[in-house]
Parts: structure tokens; C-alpha cells; sequence
């Protein structure tokens, strides 16, 4: 049985590599990739902090491993949440928690996004009024990259909605 099922993923394998070799497949785009993962970031926030169910304030959870982490629900609406996520560590040289990022919850949607990375570092504030589309593009998919990435760790490292306090 066991040497079956083996042989049926390899089948399934490569089926999918010819599939891959035909001119004619079309490649998700960046920006379907960017979106894929907004709605990956939502789904994982969901799962690990049921956002929409907490009141605006701050809460920390301490997790099994690492660093306490700190999440502030600063303003709740019908179908938006926006978020801060990070560590309870301060950075010596702007006194401000690292790393931090701001999100952005669309629960019509069910996406999220990073407007923010670190403390006041909107996305003029980094790339300048007049960035070209493609800086921006870029700049965003770097951020909700690395917040996929962060969600998977934090996950993995034992924080979820249920070893969260709320701080007064």
C-alpha cells in the first residue's frame, strides 16, 4: 500500500513538472502573488489572534519561545482592523519597538496588509512622494513577505489568541 501511494504522488509529480514545461501556462503574476499574500496574512492573523473579536487596546502574549510579543488593536471599524504587531524589545537608537509592523485588517476582503514597517515609517516616509509604481510594488511585497514569514515563526513559537492578556 505505502509503495502504491508513492508511486501515485511521483505520477502526480510529474504531471504537474509537464504541465509546467507547456508554453501556454501562465505563471501567477507578482501582483497576483502580492495578493495571494494578502489573504494568506489575513488567515494566518485570524487564526493565530482572532483580531475582530478583541476590543481596541494592548495585549501581549508571551509564547512558549523568544520574545513577549506585543499586539495593539488601535482602531476597529465594520471592515477594517488596523493592527501593530511587535516585540516587547525597544531599539536603543529610535526608542521605538523592533521590529514593528502596522496592518491593516479587510474582513469583507479577508486580506491583510503591512501599510508599515517600524515606528512612523509610512510608505512616503520611506520611498518619497513620487516613487515609481514599481518601487512601491516592490516595497510592499517585501513587507507582507516578511510578515507571512514573521506570522509562520510566531505561530511555531507558541503565540496564539489564547496566551493572550489584556494590558491596562
Amino acid at each position: 500500500m505505502c509503495r502504491l501511494v508513492g508511486m501515485t504522488r511521483i505520477a502526480t509529480i510529474e504531471r504537474m513538472n509537464s504541465m509546467l514545461r507547456q508554453p501556454d501556462l501562465q505563471r501567477p503574476s507578482r501582483f497576483g502573488y502580492l495578493m495571494g499574500l494578502y489573504g494568506s496574512n489575513y488567515w494566518q492573523l485570524t487564526r493565530l489572534f482572532g483580531p475582530r473579536g478583541l476590543v481596541p487596546g494592548r495585549y501581549r502574549s508571551q509564547g512558549q519561545v523568544g520574545l513577549p510579543l506585543r499586539l495593539d488593536v488601535l482602531e476597529q471599524h465594520a471592515f477594517t482592523t488596523d493592527l501593530r504587531l511587535s516585540y516587547e524589545f525597544v531599539d536603543d537608537l529610535t526608542g521605538q519597538p523592533d521590529p514593528s509592523a502596522h496592518l491593516r485588517l479587510f474582513s469583507d476582503a479577508r486580506m491583510a496588509e503591512v501599510t508599515a514597517c517600524y515606528f512612523g515609517s509610512r510608505l512616503e516616509d520611506v520611498l518619497g512622494r513620487s516613487a515609481p509604481v514599481a518601487t512601491v510594488f516592490r516595497h510592499r511585497l517585501r513587507m507582507n513577505a516578511f510578515l507571512s514569514k514573521w506570522l509562520e515563526y510566531l505561530e511555531q513559537s507558541g503565540h496564539s489568541r489564547f496566551g493572550l492578556t489584556m494590558l491596562v
